[in-house]
């Protein structure tokens, strides 16, 4: 079906060619993009607008669409058009001849060129007449019939449906179609389990693989069949179908593939299309980093609270090793679910950092390296004995949790209230050495350095009354400090330091905020601005026994640090010496080999004279020339 239109490119479809310059004729780049039309009001039907002042294509809506989503360059239209003069003439109709509509590559296929702008306007079962100047085409005829020069074309265009193209890893080896969209934005992430089913084909349409009719489950990461599958199906959401045109280098390559389970052999440098529906995800969640404790979820909860740390839960679950032996159960068989609160060490530390994170009616499996398992030691349960250093694993429910009221919940009284008890639960923790446990619940209390903790009840936001504001002031400075001890003992010195100047930024006579700030310039050898904060700190407490120590040991520490620089620069310049000792007695022996060889040259040059009878010195010693220099 030919097109006037080919010769009619709008600045739209010069812009899909700088975007795909093998696909389009190089004489598509003399337009510019067109005119926005995003920011104009919706067309009402019945009303007409230009959308592009390039070209002057102007757009009537005649029937609205359905929904709010369009087409874009590169997906692959369907669509009815019936092109006419302005007179009503028809030239074009693609209700002719059967009514097929015409798919094409929007932007890429030289059809309806001139439209393409207005294309992407229009929504599914929309209708609209489209009108385009045609003065450029003198003469020219279009199904038989001649464009008289100088002549407005009209196109009433109807969009049936489109499918949406996706060029996967951007050099054309994996073209994704997509012909069933998820209701959906959930996708997997490479540890997770996902179930799909699919039908592999080559271009002959022979099928070489395909799934059975419930599908075939794997994890992302371990990849399946061929490389373009993971790669594909992280692009997918749940419930999404898909038609996949996969190139050898993401298929078998060059090697092929044998027959196998009853389906052909693949060929060398095979093309592949793919029928493929992700059916359901199950995501893994690594909870440690580190994948010593992983969550599967098999059955997603309700809502989106989860149980969060220092809540009290119920949970009934299946505990086993590896080789499936059932150690315990709890809920099951008639007994009663577990209540604990997370993150008080009542269970495992596994199974408490999964609980925390689980919503109501979640079922999960939770994989449980030693470290956060049973460690070591041999441990007997209920049904099993649990042998040192195992992995063990729970199929766990969350039945219920007790969530906590939120600070904006909160009126002031229960926020303060609750404020302190987190710091005494946290001064619990930093009396039994667990620091970092004691660091969360100090920092629940109050914002601290660059955090974003899940609450934060007394944070400075002007909610509170004058009779209250100085009791909230000093407890938030108590759980700074506090917290500021336990980043010494964790080590995490800067972040001591952060919240030591927090400290003294509200209190600048602070002795502890000080001195603890004083003890972490210490350990990173900032010892002038260590100094400065245990002067400052005498000065407002002369005698504070602690604070002189922590004076007593900074002087050591420099003198250390002196006699370490002086020994290093005295090791330097030894070296030095040595060094150039060595380089003097080197450059004595080199002289003196120089000067032997060149009284033994000089003796045979005059050895050689003696034997030519008299031959000139000078050309005898050209010897030494290169070849091509001897004549």
């Amino acid at each position: 079906m030919s097109s006037i239109f080919g010769r009619v490119i709008s600045s739209a479809s010069a812009l899909a060619c700088r975007n795909n310059p093998n696909e389009l004729d190089d004489e598509l780049f003399e337009e510019e993009p067109g005119e926005e039309i995003e920011s104009a009001p919706p067309l009402k039907i019945g009303q007409e607008r230009v959308i592009n002042k390039k070209t002057q294509l102007k757009k009537k809506l005649l029937k609205l669409g359905l929904g709010w989503e369009s087409p874009e360059f590169g997906d692959e239209v369907t669509l009815h058009y019936v092109g006419t003069l302005l007179d009503v003439t028809k030239f074009d109709s693609s209700r002719d001849e059967g009514g097929e509509p015409l798919s094409f590559k929007l932007g890429h296929d030289k059809y309806l060129d001139g439209l393409n702008d207005g294309i992407i306007t229009m929504k599914k079962g929309e209708v609209s007449l489209f009108t385009l100047p045609f003065d450029s085409c003198n003469g020219n005829t279009i199904n038989g019939k001649e464009i008289p020069p100088n002549c407005d074309i009209q196109y009433e265009v109807e969009l049936v449906s489109w499918i949406t193209v996706v060029d996967i890893c951007k050099d054309g080896g994996i073209i994704k179609r997509i012909l069933e969209k998820s209701e959906r934005n959930e996708q997997p992430g490479d540890l997770d389990d996902v179930l799909v089913k699919y039908r592999v084909m080559l271009d002959d349409g022979s099928v070489v693989a395909e799934t059975p009719e419930e599908g075939v489950e794997f994890q992302i990461n371990d990849g399946h069949f061929c490389p373009a599958f993971p790669k594909a199906i992280k692009t997918m959401k749940r419930g999404e179908r898909v038609n996949l045109l996969v190139q050898a280098q993401y298929a078998f390559g060059e090697k092929g593939r044998d027959a196998n389970h009853g389906f052909p052999a693949i060929p060398s440098n095979s093309t592949l299309t793919v029928d493929l529906k992700l059916i359901s995800i199950k995501h893994v969640i690594d909870l440690t980093g580190d994948s010593k404790v992983v969550k599967k979820i098999l059955k997603e909860g309700e809502g989106s609270h989860t149980a969060d740390e220092g809540t009290p839960v119920t949970v009934r679950y299946t505990a086993k090793l590896e080789d499936n032996t059932v150690f315990e159960k709890k809920g099951l068989d008639g007994d009663l679910p577990l209540e604990f609160v997370t993150d008080e060490d009542q269970v495992i530390a596994g199974l408490d950092l999964a609980a925390a994170t689980m919503k109501k009616g979640e079922l999960s499996i939770v994989t449980v390296k030693p470290d956060y398992g049973f460690g070591s030691t041999e441990v007997k349960k209920d049904l099993a004995i649990v042998h040192p250093c195992s992995t063990v694993i729970y199929e766990v429910e969350m039945v219920d949790f007790t969530k906590a009221k939120a600070p904006r919940e909160m009126n002031n009284r229960e926020k303060i209230e609750t404020a302190e008890k987190k710091k005494e639960e946290g001064n619990t923790l930093f009396k039994s050495g667990k620091y970092q446990k004691a660091s969360r619940r100090y920092d629940k209390v109050v914002q601290s350095g660059h955090r974003l903790p899940a609450v934060d009840y007394i944070t400075v936001d002007g909610t509170f009354w004058d009779d209250e504001q100085q009791h909230v002031d000093s407890l938030r400075v108590l759980c700074w400090l506090n917290h500021a001890a336990c980043c010494l003992k964790l080590n995490n010195y800067p972040e001591a330091i952060e919240l030591c100047s927090k400290v003294l930024d509200v209190e600048y006579h602070n002795v502890k905020a000080l001195y603890r700030r004083a003890q972490a310039y210490m350990k990173t050898a900032d010892f002038d601005l260590s100094e400065l904060d245990i002067n400052k700190a005498l000065e407002v407490d002369p005698d504070n026994r602690e604070v002189k120590i922590l004076h007593k040991t900074l002087k050591q520490l420099r003198s250390e640090s002196n006699k370490g620089d002086a020994k290093l620069y005295t090791n330097m310049l030894t070296r030095m010496r040595e060094d150039s000792t060595v380089v003097s007695k080197r450059q004595k022996v080199e002289k003196a080999e120089v000067e032997e060889m060149s009284e033994v040259a000089q003796k045979e040059i005059e050895q050689a004279a003696g034997s030519l009878g008299g031959a000139d010195v000078e050309q005898t010693m050209d010897v030494s020339a290169p070849p091509q220099c001897i004549s």
